[in-house]
């Protein structure tokens, strides 16, 4: 059954239609939560509240644009809240590797057998890692749907209610980020 189908079946009552639509839809849910807020917890928390909300306003969903869209843009306002009620702390790359227990793939994959390679890569990794934790939430959460999620422009626009070109330079100002704390660690090494 489509998404279309069971959205409607759901609309009407069928609990069995929801619960496929969130079998469907969670874990890139739980992925979005744990990247944005770093914590296994939170993104749990995330998750739950997503759904509940969405089970809410299954009713008043319109099919302007697609279920997971609008999931994503439920489960992305719950965490910019989260993260401007607490002023989220900062918490170290090791820190987000064991909260994720395997749920969230945080390396980027190394096909080298050097020993030495693959040391200044995991480095790279770790350097690379915490840049992207460090950004402001503003760039941290459109960087995260774009470049990471792979969302487009448009569906991160009725995500975060936001306009194109505003996405478009918070895009470039946070890879202008990344690559000015990135070309930092080259200096240092040398490179």
């Amino acid at each position: 059954m489509n998404e279309l189908e069971l959205v409607e079946k759901a609309k009407s009552g069928d609990n069995k239609a929801f619960e496929e639509l969130v079998k469907r839809t969670q874990n890139k849910i739980y992925n979005l939560g744990l990247k944005i807020l770093g914590n296994k917890d939170d993104a749990a928390d995330l998750l739950q509240e997503t759904y509940i909300k969405a089970y809410e306003s299954l009713p008043n969903f319109e099919g302007k644009s697609s279920f997971y869209t609008w999931l994503y843009r439920i489960a992305t306002n719950f965490a910019l809240m989260k993260l401007r009620k607490e002023k989220y702390k900062k918490i170290s790359i090791n820190e987000i590797k064991q909260a994720s227990n395997g749920n969230y793939k945080l390396e980027i994959s190394d096909w080298s057998n050097n020993p030495q390679i693959q040391y200044r890569n995991e480095e790279l990794k770790e350097i690379l890692n915490e840049a992207i934790n460090s950004l402001p939430p503003k760039y941290k959460t459109i960087f995260i749907l774009h470049d990471i999620e792979g969302l487009s422009l448009s569906e991160i626009s009725e995500i975060l209610s936001l306009s194109i070109p505003t996405i478009k330079t918070r895009i470039h100002r946070s890879r202008l980020y990344l690559r000015e704390k990135l070309s930092e660690y080259f200096k240092k090494k040398g490179n």
